[in-house]
């Protein structure tokens, strides 16, 4: 029987999606998993893998059409196999936002979920987040785009292209330095522009846009600070162990075909800490005396990827129930898909906890913004060779048992989310993190 392709639903307010372009063409073979078409959203732009073995039986959706999730893309199966195309596409309904989702969950008893109201804006009357906070940021009327999307609905790339159009339009219609008109979008130029400052001077500037990926970025940290009170809390470690480890596993992980790098110590040394702090392992939900602690089952750990274009953190799942050389494979599967642009459309959805490891590029210390709704994110800095004081007493003044020593030393930032934790949990859960990495035996494998 013919196995149908889909167009996914990417995230609870996605209703559509537009069909960039077929990576086969009809008759032509498809392996299970392997990419055969290429697909826009609001939120993401990614490839759908082949659900089955067979032949591409046929294409129901061409390039440039733009329909509901749930569409019936195409057909794969054997030669000669009939097709289904009267099939009914299946229904998908999505929610205004997670925190609709929420709200009706919490409404009724988890085994008596009813799905979502059908009561929902279509069409133009229809606009997703992401549109949206670009119609806001541009100032731009959405009634006077044409939109490409179901029933007119104006779609990310109605936006796109609206936009490009007024950055080509003649120079006479570009707004006046330092005073851009209604409506008007800062004009990439390829010279300076210069401007009289209200001292009398010269100053130069260029103006450009921020690119769809900047802009989501930019509204998530602002959000992110609006939501939750931040405190950082900082904690050095000295990963002697762990360098020492490493040194001596390398070679034989990069047999298995497995770059062993520092970033899976740390994510290993994290997922047994929120093991035994599970509050940092939570997101806060509600205001007032509807708030709650919800807290996780399962530990997901998002590791934050820097492109060229800017940063995205996909998601090792189950991160507790892996061992290092699993945590290595997975960081560097997840980081090489996402330089390439080839992430699973789910691979940045669903996380519990966030690692940015910012030290990669020789930061000592930072103090990161949360990932929204999590608890915290843990920043590492730079390994570093530092001396540092040893002793054997307990006392601080200085006896004849102290030595000053070189180790390689790295300084960890947690911000965390002051409604969720306090600082002696925050710091029980560091130190969790710290006596792990400063303990790593040398023949130590598992995590658990």
């Amino acid at each position: 029987m013919a196995v149908a392709v889909t167009m996914p639903q990417m995230g609870e307010s996605m209703v559509e999606g537009t069909v960039e372009r077929w990576l086969k063409a009809p008759g032509e073979p498809v392996a299970k998993l392997e990419a055969i078409v290429e697909i826009s959203t609001d939120k993401i732009d990614t490839e759908i893998p082949a659900p089955a073995d067979g032949l591409l039986l046929q294409v129901m959706v061409d390039a440039g059409q733009t329909v509901r999730a749930g569409t019936v893309l195409g057909y794969i199966g054997s030669a000669g196999e009939q097709t289904l195309p009267e099939q009914a596409p299946a229904a998908v309904t999505p929610v205004s936002s997670p925190h609709d989702l929420e709200d009706r969950a919490a409404s009724v008893a988890p085994d008596k979920r009813q799905p979502p109201s059908l009561e929902r804006p279509t069409g133009r009357a229809f606009v997703s987040p992401v549109v949206a906070r670009m119609a806001a940021e541009h100032q731009l009327d959405l009634e006077v785009i044409a939109g490409s999307g179901l029933h007119g609905r104006v779609t990310k790339r109605d936006v796109l292209d609206h936009l490009a159009e007024r950055e080509a339009a003649p120079a006479s219609s570009a707004p006046l330095p330092g005073a851009p008109s209604l409506g008007a979008v800062p004009v990439v130029e390829t010279k300076p522009r210069v401007e009289v400052s209200a001292d009398g001077g010269t100053t130069d500037e260029i103006w450009q846009p921020l690119t769809t990926m900047r802009r989501a970025i930019a509204q998530h940290m602002v959000q992110s600070k609006q939501t939750s009170p931040h405190v950082t809390t900082v904690f050095e470690v000295d990963m002697t162990a762990v360098v020492r480890h490493r040194e001596q596993h390398k070679e034989r992980y990069a047999e298995r075909g497995v770059r062993l790098t520092y970033t899976p110590y740390f994510v290993a040394a994290a997922a047994r800490a929120l093991r035994l702090v599970p509050e940092v392992n939570a997101r806060f939900h509600g205001t007032g005396e509807q708030s709650a602690l919800v807290l996780q089952t399962r530990v997901h750990i998002g590791v934050a990827v820097a492109l060229e274009q800017g940063l995205i953190v996909p998601v090792i799942r189950d991160a507790d129930e892996r061992n290092l050389q699993g945590l290595a494979r997975a960081v560097h599967d997840l980081a090489q898909q996402a330089r390439v642009g080839q992430l699973a459309p789910d691979a940045t959805r669903g996380g519990t906890f966030t690692i940015t490891n910012h030290g990669v590029t020789g930061s000592l210390l930072g103090t990161p913004i949360i990932n929204q709704p999590q608890a915290g994110i843990l920043g590492i800095g730079a390994i570093v060779k530092r001396p540092v004081v040893r002793s054997g007493g307990a006392s601080l003044l200085p006896s004849a048992d102290d030595a000053i020593v070189i180790r390689p030393m790295c300084y960890l930032s947690f911000s965390f989310d002051h409604r969720i934790l306090d600082g002696a949990r925050a710091d029980l859960f560091m130190s969790a993190v710290v006596e792990q990495l400063q303990g790593w035996a040398v023949d130590s494998e598992n995590i658990r």
